[in-house]
C-alpha cells in the first residue's frame, strides 16, 4: 500500500482513465462514423497507456525524493521516501518505471514509424527530472511544465491513432475529415486539461507554502504573495467559464451532445464557482488542500463529459 502511494495511485487512474476514455468513448465513435477501422489493436494501445503511466509514477517518485525536506514541513504524517521508504529503494523504483516508460515508448515509436514518438518518451522524463530538481523551485515554470504534459498526455492519444492510420493507409488519412474532427475534440480536452492542472498546481503551491519557502522556492504564492496570487487564479478561473459558456453558444456541434446544457450547468459551472468561493476564503493549508480536491473534481468532470460527447457519433 505504502508503494502504491508512493506512485499516486489515485492520480494514475485518473490519467489511464482519461486515455480510454478518450479513445473508446470518443476517437473510435468519430472513426466509426467516418467508416473508418482502427488499426491500433486494444493491446498495443494498452502499451500507450502503461508506458504514460510508468512515467508519470516514476515522476512521482523521483519529486517525492526531492521533496523530503520540503514534505517534512508541509506534510510530515504523510512522508513516505526517508521514512517508510529507503531513499536507495525510491531510486531504484524509479530508474525500474522510467526504463520501462521509455522502453515500451520506443516500441511504440518504431511500430507507428514516429520518430518523434521516440524524443518524446525520452524527454518526458528528463523534463520530470529537472522538474523536480529545479524547475518546481522557479516561478509559474514548473506548473507550466506539468500542465502542458498533461495535454500532452491528451493529445498522444489522439496522435498515435493516426499515425497508425497513416501507417496503413497512407498520409491521406490525415486530411481527412474524420482526422480533423478528432483532432479538434481532443485538442479542445488537451486545453481544458492544460487550463485545470495549472489552476491546480498554483492551488498546490499555495497549499506548500511553508515548506517551499523553508528551502528558498520561488513559487508564485511566495513571489507574488497570497492577495496577486488569489486574483491571478481567479482571472483563468474566470477565463474558463467564459471560454466554455462562448464555444457553447457559438461552436452549433456543442448543442447536438446529448445533455450538454444540464451538464455545463452542474458539471462544469458549479464546481468552478464552489473552486472560486472555496479558494477566495481559504486561509490555511488544510483550506487550500479542500480547494486542490475541488480542481481535481473539475478534472474528473472534463474526463466524463467526454463520453457524452462521443455520443453524437
Amino acid at each position: 500500500m505504502n508503494f502504491l502511494r508512493l506512485i499516486r495511485y489515485k492520480n494514475l487512474m485518473m490519467i489511464g482513465g482519461m486515455q480510454y476514455a478518450l479513445r473508446y468513448g470518443l476517437i473510435l465513435p468519430i472513426l466509426g462514423q467516418y467508416e473508418l477501422s482502427p488499426v491500433l489493436s486494444d493491446f498495443l494501445f494498452a502499451l500507450v497507456v502503461l508506458s504514460t503511466l510508468l512515467l508519470a509514477a516514476s515522476g512521482y517518485i523521483i519529486n517525492d525524493y526531492f521533496d523530503i525536506r520540503i514534505d517534512r514541513i508541509n506534510k510530515p504524517q504523510k512522508v513516505l521516501v526517508g521514512r517508510v521508504i529507503s531513499r536507495r529503494t525510491a531510486l531504484f523504483w524509479h530508474v525500474v518505471l522510467t526504463l520501462g516508460g521509455i522502453l515500451l515508448g520506443l516500441f511504440i515509436a518504431y511500430i507507428s514509424r514516429k520518430e518523434i514518438y521516440a524524443l518524446m518518451f525520452i524527454g518526458v522524463p528528463v523534463l520530470l527530472w529537472y522538474y523536480s530538481t529545479t524547475f518546481k523551485r522557479h516561478i509559474v515554470i514548473g506548473n507550466l511544465v506539468i500542465s502542458l504534459m498533461t495535454g500532452i498526455v491528451v493529445l498522444l492519444v489522439v496522435s498515435v491513432e493516426f499515425a497508425m492510420l497513416a501507417k496503413v493507409h497512407g498520409e491521406a488519412v490525415i486530411r481527412t475529415e474524420a482526422c480533423s474532427v478528432a483532432w479538434f475534440w481532443t485538442s479542445g480536452f488537451a486545453i481544458f486539461a492544460f487550463l485545470s492542472n495549472f489552476v491546480r498546481e498554483i492551488i498546490k503551491d499555495t497549499e506548500d507554502m511553508k515548506g517551499d519557502k523553508a528551502v528558498g522556492c520561488k513559487t508564485l504564492p511566495i513571489a507574488l504573495g497570497l492577495p496577486l496570487t488569489k486574483t491571478f487564479v481567479l482571472l483563468i478561473e474566470g477565463f474558463t467559464l467564459i471560454a466554455l459558456w462562448s464555444i457553447y453558444f457559438f461552436v452549433d456541434a456543442f448543442r447536438h451532445i446529448p445533455y450538454a446544457l444540464p451538464y455545463f450547468i452542474v458539471g462544469f459551472t458549479l464546481p468552478h464557482l464552489l473552486l472560486i468561493f472555496t479558494w477566495m476564503r481559504a486561509r490555511v493549508s488544510a483550506q487550500y488542500h479542500r480547494v486542490s480536491t475541488i480542481s481535481k473534481l473539475i478534472i474528473l468532470m472534463g474526463v466524463i463529459f467526454i463520453v457524452l460527447v462521443g455520443q453524437m457519433f
